[in-house]
C-alpha cells in the first residue's frame, strides 16, 4: 500500500499545466516538488502555496537526479525547444536510478513517426523511450490549448482578429486547468493507465469561424477569423524573433490541423479528471482581462 504522503515531482512547474497541477495536488494533501529553471515571482508563489521548489535544468543530469530523489511519480513537461530527446533520456535514467514508480508525459496530438514537425516526431520517439522503462507510463496528447487564443489574439480598433493558418480545420479547444485535473489523477492513481495514450479535447469541436463567434458573444465586440497561408504565418513569427525550431513545428502542425489531426472530442477530462471541461465561452469569460490587449504573437494585417 502506497502511503498518502507520497512526493510528486512536477516539471515545467511555472507553466500553465504544471502550476495548476501543483495546486490541485497540494489541495488534496500531497507533497509536491516543483522543478523550475530559475527563482522568480512564479516560483516563489509556488513555494508560498506549499510546494518544495528546486532549481534545475532538464539538461543537467545531476540536477534532474537530485530533483527525483524520493519521488513516487513525476509529471514530465518539456517546452517546444530543441533538446527534447536528450532531456527525456536524462529524465528516464535519473528516474530509474531513483526508483520513481510512475510518470505522466505531456506529448502532442501530432506526435507520430511520420510527423512533419521535428518536435512532434521527437515526442513520439520519447513516448517509446519512456515505454521501455520500468515506470508506469501515461502519455497525454492534447489538441490546441484554449490559452493559444490569447497568444494569437489581436485587438484592433475595438474589434478582435484571429489571423491564423488553420483553414477550415476544426478542434475542441482544451484549457490547461482541465488538463491539470487529468495529470493529477494519473499521478495519484497510475496503475489503470500504464502505457495509455490519451488525447485531450474540450467539450465542443469548432472551426475558427465558430471560435470567433463564441468569443464575440462573450466579449461583446466583433471578432473575425481570417485564414492566412502557412508562409505568411511563418514569416510573421520569424519577424517576432521566434526560434526556428518552434516556427518549423508550428508551420507543420498548421498543416496537420488543416488535415484533421487536431479534430475530435472525447470524455477523457470527465472520465479521468472528473471535471467538465471549459467551453470557449467559459474560458474567455474567465480570462476577459487578457483580451483587453493584443497577444504577443498576433499576425498583423499587411
Amino acid at each position: 500500500m502506497i502511503s498518502d504522503d507520497r512526493l510528486f515531482l512536477v516539471t515545467g512547474a511555472t507553466g500553465k499545466t504544471g502550476s495548476s497541477t501543483i495546486h490541485l495536488l497540494l489541495q488534496r494533501g500531497h507533497r509536491v516538488r516543483a522543478m523550475v529553471h530559475r527563482e522568480d515571482e512564479r516560483s516563489r508563489s509556488l513555494a508560498e502555496a506549499g510546494a518544495e521548489v528546486v532549481v534545475s535544468d532538464f539538461h543537467d543530469l545531476d540536477g534532474v537526479t537530485a530533483a527525483l530523489q524520493g519521488v513516487a511519480g513525476a509529471y514530465l513537461c518539456y517546452p517546444i525547444s530543441p533538446g527534447l530527446i536528450e532531456a527525456t533520456t536524462y529524465f528516464a535514467q535519473a528516474a530509474t536510478e531513483a526508483g520513481v514508480r510512475s510518470v505522466v508525459d505531456m506529448s502532442q496530438i501530432s506526435a507520430r513517426r511520420e510527423a512533419g514537425s521535428n518536435a512532434a516526431r521527437q515526442h513520439w520517439l520519447c513516448e517509446r523511450l519512456l515505454d521501455r522503462t520500468g515506470m508506469l507510463t501515461a502519455h497525454l496528447r492534447p489538441t490546441f490549448f484554449a490559452e493559444w487564443l490569447k497568444l494569437w489574439w489581436e485587438l484592433r480598433d475595438g474589434e478582435g482578429h484571429l489571423r491564423l493558418p488553420f483553414g477550415e480545420g476544426r478542434h475542441a479547444p482544451i484549457a490547461s486547468v482541465d488538463q491539470a485535473h487529468v495529470i493529477a489523477a494519473l499521478l495519484i492513481d497510475p496503475e489503470p493507465h500504464d502505457r495509455a495514450v490519451y488525447t485531450l479535447h474540450g467539450p465542443v469541436e469548432l472551426n475558427h469561424h465558430d471560435i470567433a463567434r463564441a468569443m464575440a458573444g462573450t466579449l461583446g465586440i466583433p471578432v473575425h477569423y481570417e485564414p492566412i497561408g502557412v508562409e505568411e504565418f511563418a514569416s510573421a513569427m520569424a519577424e517576432r524573433g521566434m526560434p526556428a525550431h518552434r516556427i518549423q513545428h508550428l508551420s507543420n502542425v498548421a498543416v496537420d490541423y488543416q488535415n484533421g489531426v487536431f479534430a475530435g472530442t472525447n470524455d477523457n477530462i470527465e472520465k479521468i479528471g472528473h471535471r467538465t471541461p471549459l467551453s470557449v465561452e467559459q474560458f474567455v469569460n474567465e480570462n476577459k482581462p487578457d483580451f483587453d490587449t493584443s497577444g504577443p504573437y498576433f499576425v498583423p494585417a499587411p
